[in-house]
């Protein structure tokens, strides 16, 4: 949605979209937020993840869901839940709640436990069978480097499995990951994983502002974006396409000048 008409924007997706998504953190948003949140942002809204083990404890919880799913916007149970019920061997119980909620999609991933790959590949797998499923790569244990060839290939082998997006993992801070502890970006790990990966199967978590700019800037408008607060959707929208300082020159013109105005 676009209030008026300005030369050089660049051209945005439109829902569904497969690229230039937003995957939004809701950490227990009320109803009454999550409605003022699609009132405003609804438009820029691809993705809701009800971030780690929220939706064990958020009131409301299937109504929240009804009301996402309403207004087109996919909503899925942070991947810490999935862990959760699978490190206390409680996976069927899992997919009976995934069809309680009428969920579409879910996340696999394994950041706070240990699970060997060919094992999270066999439940990517499995899950794919009954939802569109998004893995989640990287660990959350910041001690934890994994280096660019085997991010490439957990990748790699997680979408052959079954997941339709992977999710570089940041956590909602944006200080572990693909990311340094003081929320630096690891640019040589990226840019090596961009080399090997259509960029339109990668959801980059980048909570931070300096994050969103630098995959702006590096892969474009259209760029998977994750772990985006509430309250920066609409910032971040402006950073997409060149309406914030950070990116507004990025998507100009060669040359481009401003029109001077001749005084009477």
């Amino acid at each position: 949605m676009n209030n008026f008409k300005l030369k050089m924007i660049p051209d945005r997706t439109v829902k569904p979209r497969q690229s230039g998504i937003n995957m939004v953190m809701d950490k227990g948003l009320s109803i009454r937020e999550a409605e003022d949140l699609l009132s405003v942002s609804g438009d820029y809204i691809d993705i809701i993840k009800l971030g780690f083990g929220t939706a064990f404890v958020t009131p409301n919880l299937e109504e929240k869901i009804k009301l996402y799913q309403k207004n087109n916007v996919i909503v899925y149970f942070g991947g810490t839940l999935f862990e959760a019920f699978l490190v206390r061997n409680q996976f069927d119980e899992y997919l009976k709640v995934l069809e309680k909620f009428k969920l579409s999609h879910a996340e696999i991933s394994d950041g706070s436990i240990e699970l060997p790959h060919d094992i999270k590949l066999d439940y990517i797998s499995k899950l794919s069978k009954y939802v569109t499923v998004l893995s989640e790569v990287g660990s959350k244990d910041v001690e934890k480097i994994i280096p660019p060839y085997q991010w490439i290939e957990l990748m790699q082998t997680e979408i052959q499995a079954g997941a339709w997006k992977v999710i570089a993992e940041a956590r909602e801070a944006g200080n572990v990951g693909v990311y340094r502890s003081n929320g630096e970006v690891r640019e040589g790990l990226v840019q090596e994983i961009l080399t090997k990966l259509p960029s339109e199967k990668i959801i980059w978590e980048a909570p931070q502002k300096a994050q969103q700019t630098y995959f702006i800037k590096l892969v474009g408008a259209n760029v998977n974006l994750g772990n985006i607060a509430p309250n920066d959707v609409i910032p971040s929208e402006t950073l997409r396409i060149g309406l914030r300082s950070d990116t507004f020159n990025f998507f100009l013109g060669k040359g481009t000048k401003y029109t001077t105005v001749k005084k009477k």
